[in-house]
């Protein structure tokens, strides 16, 4: 079995807790994950199945879609209402306020990485530096927000819709936004409507799996957006032996499928006079 399986993953389900179902609903070992949601999210995670983990550094670049609710007033240390409230203050906020504050996000951002997430520093992951109460300077990186918008706004809570980039926390988004509002902020839910080509439409609960209710998507199907190359039996030879090819073409990377349309890698130009492409990955689907 390989290809992607796209769930709508529950609340409270951690991403390993539904890679290790899927595998055992499967009885299979390799699988795996493209983009990690927290416990408290719910939404799109898209599994990798067999060869498709070789598919998992494209995916995990891939632009992300999210709901997010907020609560006003309260921020905690995990930056989500399942942590400890550190901060609370009485506010006054109204929805064009709300709405200026929002879209001065638009674009790119210097975040800081929440102090309560599976990054590494010095080798060792940071939630491990918070278990221990022990002091860290917290890695910053750059993010692009790409599409905001305003969804509404309760007493005590808002909610937006928010498209990002790769690496984008969105707790750290709304910790941001707090302090833009001078508003402690922390986040209440958050729902993942999209990765990618891949939404909600698309994606299957784990109750569908187990009842046989899902279908898997292709190596083609994920990748017919590329500049896609029908190679001859020759060829393809070459490819599964994962052999160096003259460039023939125009695009930076290429796949190579056969005439049934089975796909058998994907091909990437390195040399400076572009004369040549190299195996980026190849794939045994035999």
């Amino acid at each position: 079995m390989n290809g992607l399986l796209v769930i709508n993953k529950e609340k409270d389900w951690t991403s390993r807790d539904v890679v290790n179902k899927i595998s055992s609903i499967f009885d299979m070992g390799r699988v795996g994950h493209t983009g990690t949601l927290d416990p408290l999210a719910t939404g799109v995670l898209v599994i990798a199945l067999g060869e498709g983990l070789k598919l998992v550094d494209f995916l995990s670049c891939d632009t992300k879609e999210y709901i997010a609710e907020v609560k006003l007033g309260l921020a905690t240390d995990t930056l989500d209402i399942l942590g400890n409230v550190i901060k609370t203050s009485e506010y006054s906020l109204d929805a064009d306020k709300l709405r200026e504050v929002l879209n001065s996000f638009l674009g790119v951002n210097i975040q800081e990485v929440p102090l309560y997430s599976s990054v590494r520093v010095n080798g060792r992951r940071l939630y491990d530096y918070a278990r221990h109460n022990l002091e860290v300077e917290l890695p910053k990186r750059e993010v692009e927000i790409l599409e905001m918008e305003f969804l509404s706004l309760d007493d005590d809570k808002f909610t937006f819709r928010v498209v990002v980039s790769k690496g984008t926390y969105i707790r750290s988004l709304i910790r941001d936004i707090g302090e833009k509002l001078n508003i402690p902020c922390t986040m209440l839910n958050l729902q993942r409507t999209r990765q990618g080509k891949f939404s909600l439409a698309d994606s299957y609960t784990i109750s569908d799996v187990e009842k046989g209710h899902y279908e898997i998507i292709s190596f083609y199907d994920v990748l017919k957006d590329y500049p896609m190359v029908v190679v001859d039996s020759f060829i393809e030879n070459k490819i599964k032996n994962g052999r160096i090819l003259e460039n023939r073409y125009d695009d930076d990377k290429i796949v190579f499928v056969n005439a049934s349309k089975k796909v058998l890698a994907i091909y990437e130009v390195y040399s400076k006079d572009r004369t040549k492409v190299k195996p980026l990955k190849v794939f045994n689907l035999d």
